[in-house]
């Protein structure tokens, strides 16, 4: 009987899930049909038309606008533009601009009696250990944004780095093999997906739609903020000044990009025992002392106690 009842709720269970998931589906056609009407101009109702749209689009999106502009008022000269400079250097990241990333500072601002809420409610914490909660809780909010985007840059800047030496080989056998620059940066972007094909990618569009050689690649430096990838195209922008054969100054690049990688990771290898000896001292080694001494302290208690 236990294996019928629970073979009904199964079942009962999946046949809600399907209905439910075809009425989604039902839905979603209707809205995608309505949508394609709107270049016919039909007579629609305004509600109904904009309650078509995603609730993203008819809440989210207004909400982050107002407090976009909310926080306009109160930040400093230059901020806004020193956001967007971090955006583009973290990869322009889709759905977040810096509109809706001083939105999320804003939210984070004024998120603190959410947490006192949080913090002497639910968490049923009180005193000291309250404010504290509610202390770290709402730095994190505040916070969490810029530590985010800054996180992403560097592991962006990491993975350009990574593989810049190995771009650099696919370029060098391009251009010996007779491809000019250009063609040879289209079919390195094409082989090898990646953050540093992106870039190379748009520093190729914006040579096709009238920029020059130099002020792209310039542009990719002010992007990227690669030590790296700025010495190559230094070594670039003096080639094309001074007449440098491309192909001789590629492989001189990709030779140094590959020692400066085996040295980074050499660098990183020497900091492990650094870095290991705080998780040493707080964690293990009392842990060690604990089971070690702790027989023996319990002995000289018991021998002063007898």
């Amino acid at each position: 009987m236990a294996l019928v009842a629970v073979l009904g709720t199964f079942t009962t269970v999946l046949l809600v899930l399907v209905a439910v998931l075809s009425t989604a589906d039902e839905r979603r056609e209707v809205r995608l049909a309505l949508r394609s009407l709107d270049d016919y101009d039909l007579p629609v109702d305004v509600r109904q038309r904009e309650m078509l749209k995603p609730l993203r689009e008819r809440l989210v999106l207004p909400v982050a606008a107002r407090l976009a502009r909310l926080s306009g008022r109160f930040t400093p000269a230059g901020y806004t533009t020193a956001v967007r400079d971090k955006l583009v250097k973290a990869g322009s990241p889709a759905g977040l601009d810096p509109d809706r990333f001083l939105a999320l500072k804003v939210l984070g601002a004024v998120s603190g009696p959410v947490w006192v809420w949080f913090a002497f409610g639910p968490a049923a914490l009180g005193g000291f250990y309250g404010i504290v909660v509610t202390a770290l809780l709402w730095g994190i909010a505040f916070a969490g944004p810029d530590v985010w985007v800054k996180r992403r840059i560097e592991a962006r800047q990491k993975e350009i780095a990574t593989r810049l030496p190995d771009i650099l080989d696919l370029l060098v056998i391009s251009v010996e093999a007779g491809l000019g620059f250009e063609q040879a940066v289209s079919r390195t972007v094409a082989a090898v997906p990646g953050a540093l094909a992106d870039e190379l990618g748009r520093m190729l569009q914006e040579t096709r739609v009238g920029s020059t050689r130099a002020e792209a690649l310039r542009a990719l430096d002010a992007r990227t903020d690669v030590p790296e990838l700025r010495s190559f195209i230094l070594a670039m922008l003096q080639a094309d000044t001074f007449g440098v054969s491309i192909g001789r100054m590629l492989r001189a690049q990709a030779d140094e990009m590959r020692i400066r990688r085996r040295q980074r990771a050499q660098e990183a290898a020497q900091k492990a025992p650094v870095k290991m000896l705080f998780p040493l001292i707080f964690c293990i080694f009392p842990s060690l002392f604990t089971v070690i001494l702790g027989p023996a302290v319990l002995q000289i208690m018991k021998s002063g106690l007898a």
